[in-house]
C-alpha cells in the first residue's frame, strides 16, 4: 500500500532547506552592504571604515555562497532520497521537475549575487 505522505514530507524538507539557504543569502547581502552603509553614514571617517569594510564584504560573500551551497546540497539529498523510495510511494505529479528547477534557480541567483558582491 502506497503512502504519499513520505514523499510530501521529503518535499517539505527540501522547501525548508530552500528557505534556510535564502535566509543565509539575504543575511549575507545585508552584512556585505552594511559596510557600505557605514561608509556613507560617516563621511569624516572614510579611511578608517574603508580599512574594515573588506571584512563585512568577505563575511557577506561567505554567507551568500553558503546559502547557495546549502540549497544545492539539499537538492542533491532530496533527489537521492526520492530515488530510494519505492515507486508506489512516489505520486504521479504534473510537473515532477518543478522542485529541482526551483532549487537550482535559487542557487544560481545566489551565485550571481555573490558575483555582484565581488565586482561591485
Amino acid at each position: 500500500m502506497s503512502d504519499p505522505r513520505v514523499f510530501f514530507a521529503a518535499e517539505r524538507t527540501l522547501l525548508a532547506w530552500l528557505r534556510s539557504g535564502l535566509t543565509l543569502m539575504a543575511l549575507g547581502f545585508v552584512v556585505a552592504r552594511f559596510g557600505l552603509f557605514l561608509t556613507l553614514l560617516a563621511p569624516g571617517q572614510v579611511e578608517h571604515l574603508h580599512s574594515h569594510r573588506w571584512l563585512s564584504d568577505l563575511l557577506g560573500l561567505i554567507l551568500v555562497l553558503s546559502g547557495a551551497a546549502v540549497i544545492l546540497c539539499a537538492q542533491y539529498n532530496h533527489r537521492h532520497y526520492v530515488q530510494s523510495l519505492p515507486p508506489e510511494d512516489v505520486p504521479q505529479l504534473a510537473l515532477p521537475w518543478l522542485s529541482s528547477v526551483l532549487a537550482i534557480t535559487v542557487a544560481l541567483a545566489g551565485s550571481l549575487l555573490a558575483i555582484d558582491l565581488i565586482l561591485f
